[in-house]
């Protein structure tokens, strides 16, 4: 039998998974009762969909064939899926029915409780017609799961898929995905049941083995899937009804893959490498496994890489909390591997944590060209004190998101920068346009050392902002400061670096230093290296401009060395006119991680004074935003253009 599997450069698709498609709601309490669990994170899950999802970060091209509700956590899990990389033309809106949930808690590293809300859920209606065989023509290999031979629908579908796909030569997948409760053998509060034996169950999957090319399960899974109760005959009957690879699943032991006649010694197969972690949660691990095998097994590896690269995901995943979410991406993999890891818990290795964080952002953001309306302090003192103007504040931020969505005319690459202070309905306003890049300061404004605004709690504070907002902080640094005032303004951007990590927002760090001391070709440079050093890797930088290209040179080998996946750096203007700010952009456009700008007063300083003052009008003040703002984004774009040619 052979262990690779043909390459079909034509297809389009590695592979196809079909089946489950949930949302799933995980209690971010650990060590408590799923009844005490009070807020819960959310990923998109189900076996099929996590695998989708975990091969596409591994580098592959999946795609997904399943049912969803016409309602927002159908569209989420779309979204999601289209982030991920994940191919979704085969997912099917059911007007219907709503998409399913799976909601569980953390008691114990043994015990966790798991709610299957499946009546009459969107994939469960899953049937032969929506199995087109173009797609399934597309394809590589498919992906068949146990629970999804369940229901006499969901059985037709499946099997319909693994007809076309050995029509058309590709590959079948089966993952046993043994959930007994699905079979309807338990009661719903028994979701975490993972075995209890069925004759109807093992007879009807044993109908299913002899098509299949590679078969996983873990132990109990085997067993059900052959209708013994000794794993070793087992093994031996699954063999006898099927000439595919096995993979048997053995948790903390790893793996053991068996491609060829099964003898009387269980760990007679090829073994994998192993990866000792502590367990924080073992749901999802099932799917990272399958995920990193795949990797392997549909790129032609040995099955000893395979193997080993499976067990590496699984280890992933059983030491983080969600499922999807937490497999890794291929960088991160190749970098676990070759450097290892110091923490048995893998989820507080911070190097490793990073390159995961880097590599599977919500998107890529080449380019950045920011309207920054976060100025509090400035329009604090054009108002003069007068209650009357300071109330009008909100307004003027809306009439300045109106004018950035002016110019950026739907395209992509534009943001803005809005406070929480007086920029309520301009954070809303901004919200509509759902290709804006959103920006929220933290800092006390003019404050150093460092201070946060409203609160030094930034975790209750962030804790309701939106998921895409990024989190900016702006601090007056300078690296010739005294040792102490560094000290402590290193503190203050920890703990907000810590913080947007443990809520899953971005982070922009803004560096000023020119006001404080001699800014030269070495001294942003210098100050990047200090706060490199004390740990932190934001995802941007918002730096001042620059006098010369050396400086940036200097930058880029700085951010280059210290940390490659940084998005980048974005422009800071400091209320500098037009002809200046000429200079500093093309100096700029010599860098490689300088990718765009983010200016206020340059652009709305005008328009504020007057407006506020009463002697322009909306319209005006509208336009009088957007033309300079679109003269700097001319600007911008005509730079990058020269550099190009």
């Amino acid at each position: 039998m052979s262990q690779n599997v043909s390459s079909q450069g034509a297809k389009p698709l590695d592979l196809i998974t079909i089946g489950r498609a949930s949302v799933d709601l995980y209690g971010q309490q650990i060590g408590t009762r799923l009844e005490d669990v009070s807020s819960f994170a959310k990923s998109v899950g189900g076996c099929p969909c996590n695998i989708s999802v975990g091969t596409a970060r591994l580098g592959l091209k999946s795609a997904l064939l399943t049912r969803v509700g016409d309602e927002q956590m159908g569209r989420f899990i779309r979204e999601q899926l289209t982030r991920e990389g994940v191919e979704t033309r085969g997912i099917v809106t059911d007007p219907e029915r709503l998409t399913a949930l799976a909601i569980l808690a953390v008691e114990n590293d043994k015990s966790f409780p798991l709610l299957f809300y499946r009546d009459n859920c969107a994939d469960n209606a899953l049937c032969e017609d929506d199995v087109s065989e173009e797609f399934i023509r597309a394809a590589r290999a498919i992906l068949v799961s146990g629970t999804h031979f369940s229901k006499p629908n969901t059985d037709a579908a499946q099997r319909k898929a693994m007809r076309l796909a050995k029509e058309n030569g590709a590959k079948i997948v089966f993952d046993i995905d043994y959930r007994p409760n699905l079979w309807g053998l338990a009661g719903h509060d028994a979701g975490e049941s993972r075995y209890i034996a069925s004759d109807r169950v093992s007879t009807h999957l044993k109908t299913v083995l002899a098509d299949c090319d590679l078969i996983v399960g873990t132990e109990e899974e085997v067993l059900i899937a052959s209708g013994e109760s000794d794993l070793l005959q087992a093994l031996k009957t699954i063999r006898a009804l099927s000439t595919a690879t096995i993979v048997l699943k053995r948790g903390p032991m790893g793996c053991i893959v068996y491609d060829g006649p099964i003898s009387d010694d269980l760990e007679d197969g090829i073994i994998g490498k192993g990866f000792p972690i502590e367990v924080y949660n073992v749901l999802g691990a099932g799917d990272a496994f399958m995920s990193g095998f795949l990797r392997g097994w549909l790129k032609n590896e040995p099955h000893v890489t395979s193997a080993t690269w499976a067990n590496a995901c699984g280890a992933f995943a059983v030491s983080r909390l969600l499922c999807a979410p937490e497999i890794p991406t291929w960088t991160e993999l190749q970098f676990f591997l070759e450097k290892g890891s110091k923490e048995r818990a893998l989820r507080k290795d911070e190097a490793i944590n990073h390159v995961h964080w880097a590599t599977t952002r919500r998107r890529e953001i080449p380019l950045l060209m920011a309207l920054a309306i976060d100025h509090r302090s400035q329009l604090e003192d054009a108002a003069a004190g007068n209650p009357e103007l300071l109330a009008r504040i909100p307004a003027f931020k809306v009439l300045a998101v109106k004018a950035a969505a002016q110019v950026a005319a739907g395209r992509s690459g534009f943001g803005m920068l809005i406070d929480d202070k007086y920029g309520r309905d301009a954070l809303y306003a901004a919200g509509a346009h759902r290709d804006f890049w959103i920006g929220k300061p933290i800092e006390l404004p003019g404050s150093r050392p460092l201070q946060f605004e409203f609160s030094q709690d930034l975790g209750s504070r962030l804790i309701d902002w939106p998921v895409d907002h990024c989190i900016k902080v702006l601090s007056f640094y300078h690296p010739d400061d005294p040792a102490e005032m560094k000290a402590t303004q290193i503190a203050k951007l920890r703990s907000a670096f810590e913080a947007a990590r443990k809520v899953g927002r971005e982070i922009l760090i803004e560096i000023i230093a020119g006001k404080h001391g001699k800014l030269d070709d070495q001294t942003i440079p210098r100050a990047l290296n200090e706060l490199y050093d004390a740990g932190l890797k934001p995802d941007w930088w918002k730096l001042e401009p620059q006098a010369s290209r050396n400086a940036w040179a200097a930058i880029d080998a700085v951010i280059e060395q210290r940390d490659p996946l940084c998005r980048g750096v974005v422009l800071l203007g400091l209320e500098a006119p037009y002809e200046a700010l000429k200079e500093g952009f093309a100096a700029a456009r010599t860098s490689k991680t300088v990718k765009g700008f983010a200016v206020g007063r340059t652009i709305f300083a005008d328009a504020s004074k007057a407006w506020l003052g009463g002697t322009m009008t909306d319209e005006q003040a509208i336009a009088d935003m957007a033309g300079k703002f679109k003269a700097l984004v001319d600007l911008w774009l005509q730079l990058g253009e020269t550099k190009a040619a």
